[in-house]
């Protein structure tokens, strides 16, 4: 019935993992990309190409990558007339494709001086040259004094006989109306995503912005010189980089733009991963190909967000299942809702990992991103382990039948009650704050206890002092101890205690400084210890400051998960965590151990770790006896933290 259930349980999550699968990849119908467009941005770099350092595609790969766009484009725009880049309006006539001709200007001016006059004669002399482009958003990127790009635009228009303009933004254009008049037509640069726009706005922004351009200047022809969208990239307002945005954009833009007579240049024909260095990951991924010279969407059949989602979803069950039968092993005592959450986890931890690696897998690499990818990998595997771990915790806290390992109470007669010598270290403590402490201890419900506090190198009378005058009060039964010089921290004072403790004791109890005990504390706990196996009892840590502020309230929820949730389910499994407060601890094995750790700040996990080697069991009571005080600020919280990498 067991095995029935969850054959069942697995099968029913995977039926809604492979439906959220199709429901989010379900086709969506989009206009057809027409037969030709106007143009593309043409820079026909490949992977490992870089202008930058001078490595640049060769005369053959441009000619093949203008022989792909043969009959589908009726223009290309290029960028600089730099080394082969120069022959691009020479290969383009091959296949019968015009060239508007750009000059890339910059502050580098021997650069500038050498390429410009070359940029006019390769105009004059290419008939399928139909239009130029002096600088691109030079004034956006403030990259020339606009003083020189007006030189040279006045040059360029005296020089050539095509149209003349230089591409900027909108804005660039409407402040900068002086611009205009040395311009025979106005070259746009709109980006929709760069301005946050969400992809079933973008088309209407577009037109918007042009609409506006012609209005403020109604002599002057408008093209738009870069229009696009991106397929990867970081989210931008309400502007999201996918390849089925990127569809969604263009096939939607090219079923509008008839409509204005618009001459246009898609960004772009060709992923350019060079890019990534100066327009971050986004700027690799322009392109309407990718660097392999690949189709990224269908250009006329519906578009599916992710088109191996089938392959995707069919690893990610594979995974899932296994996952799910691992966690399953050791939990046998779990109810139905308990298997059915873990099932749920396993599906959502598998998916999210096959995705990742999908996601990351279908990025343009070098050696450094591809080293980073295999060690954000073996985190991730990490990560995922913790998480897999942790809900397999809620799981048994939530939803488990019975406990394997209930708690036995088998009561000592009055008579019998073992002596338990009671240890309380202590440095440096508010006497206030001491006393209550003491006076807590004072009211246990317990016959047969002694009290040691142990301050250790507290170096002003005036807080000990008190400390020692209150001990005396309370009488007999409370001893105090000052040592100053007392080497070993909290576990040295803990073993200074233990040497004074009266021989008659059977049990050593250790709470912190602060804590007010409940007098039930150890006529319940001491039961436990009638199972000579049984060589600890921990209560857990509690508060009495959890309410005070926004901080401490966090703080608390993180205690407490931990000792309602990972102590649960690890006493279980006789796997605790000892604690250096409300800890019970059978005197004979603590001094058969060694006593306390003095290496380590961390001595009462330490110490649970030595006596768990050496055979032993010890029980967690989920019921809180005492509560302190936290931390009050992150400072001393982190503190606090930070000190587990001494064990």
């Amino acid at each position: 019935m067991f095995r029935l259930t969850n054959w069942v349980i697995g099968i029913a999550v995977a039926i809604i993992s492979v439906s959220l699968w199709a429901y989010i990849n379900r086709p969506q119908s989009l206009p057809e990309w027409p037969a030709r467009v106007t143009g593309f941005a043409f820079s026909p770099y490949q992977a490992g190409q870089d202008p930058r350092e001078l490595i640049h595609p060769s005369l053959e790969q441009i000619d093949s990558d203008l022989k792909l766009l043969e009959g589908k484009v009726i223009a290309v725009r290029s960028y600089s007339v730099d080394a082969t880049l120069a022959e691009i309006p020479r290969l383009a006539r091959k296949y019968n494709i015009n060239v508007c001709l750009g000059a890339y200007l910059s502050e580098d001016t021997e650069l500038n001086a050498r390429d410009f006059p070359r940029f006019l004669d390769i105009a004059k002399s290419n008939r399928n040259v139909v239009r130029a482009i002096v600088g691109n958003e030079t004034q956006y990127q403030g990259t020339l004094n606009y003083d020189d790009l007006i030189r040279y635009l006045d040059e360029a228009r005296k020089e050539l006989s095509v149209p003349v303009s230089t591409a900027e933004p909108a804005g660039i254009w409407l402040s900068h109306p002086v611009l205009v008049e040395h311009v025979d037509y106005i070259a746009m640069q709109i980006l929709p995503y760069w301005q946050g726009k969400e992809v079933h706005e973008a088309v209407e922004y577009v037109f918007s912005e042009l609409q506006g351009l012609q209005k403020a200047y109604p002599g002057k022809p408008v093209i738009i010189s870069e229009v696009g969208w991106p397929s990867r990239g970081r989210t931008r307002g309400a502007a999201v980089a996918s390849v089925s945005n990127e569809a969604i954009f263009l096939r939607h833009f090219l079923k509008r733009v008839p409509e204005y007579g618009y001459i246009y240049y898609l960004m772009e024909a060709f992923d350019q991963p060079w890019k990534t260095d100066t327009e971050g990951a986004v700027g690799a991924y322009w392109g309407v190909y990718d660097v392999h010279r690949k189709p990224k969407f269908e250009f006329t059949q519906p578009i599916v967000p992710v088109p191996q989602w089938q392959l995707l979803a069919g690893i990610s069950m594979v995974f899932a299942i296994i996952t799910f039968g691992l966690l399953l092993i050791d939990s046998k005592t779990l109810r139905g809702h308990g298997r059915s959450f873990l099932a749920i986890v396993s599906y959502l931890a598998a998916t999210s990992i096959v995705w990742i690696i999908y996601d990351y897998s279908s990025l343009y690499h070098t050696l450094g991103t591809i080293v980073i990818g295999l060690l954000m990998a073996i985190g991730m595997i990490g990560i995922f382990l913790v998480l897999l771990a942790e809900a397999h915790e809620w799981a048994e806290a939530l939803w488990i039948k019975e406990r394997r390992r209930y708690m036995k109470i088998l009561p000592f007669a009055e008579d019998d009650l073992p002596m338990v010598s009671i240890h309380v270290p202590a440095y440096n403590e508010p006497p206030v704050m001491l006393k209550k402490t003491l006076n807590a201890l004072a009211e246990l419900d317990y016959p047969n206890y002694e009290v040691l506090l142990i301050d250790n190198n507290t170096k002003d009378p005036s807080v000990w002092e008190p400390v020692q005058a209150h001990c005396k009060k309370l009488g007999d039964r409370f001893r105090f101890f000052h040592q100053d010089p007392l080497p070993g921290f909290k576990a040295g004072a803990l073993n200074f205690g233990l040497k004074q403790t009266s021989p008659d004791a059977e049990v050593i109890a250790v709470i912190d400084s602060d804590y007010i005990i409940n007098p039930r504390w150890l006529r319940d706990l001491m039961p436990q210890f009638n199972e000579p196996e049984v060589a600890f009892v921990q209560a857990p840590q509690d508060y009495s400051d959890g309410c005070q502020n926004a901080f401490k309230a966090m703080c608390y929820s993180e205690y407490a998960g931990f000792f309602y949730i990972g102590m649960m389910t690890r006493n279980e499994r006789n796997a605790i965590i000892q604690h250096g407060t409300m800890t019970m601890v059978r005197k004979q094995v603590l001094e058969q151990v060694g006593g306390w750790a003095e290496w380590c700040i961390t001595e009462d996990a330490e110490l649970g770790l030595r006596i768990f080697e050496q055979g032993y069991e010890a029980h967690y009571i989920p019921h809180s006896y005492g509560r302190g005080v936290m931390p009050d600020t992150f400072i001393d919280y982190k503190k606090q933290r930070l000190s587990l990498i001494h064990i």
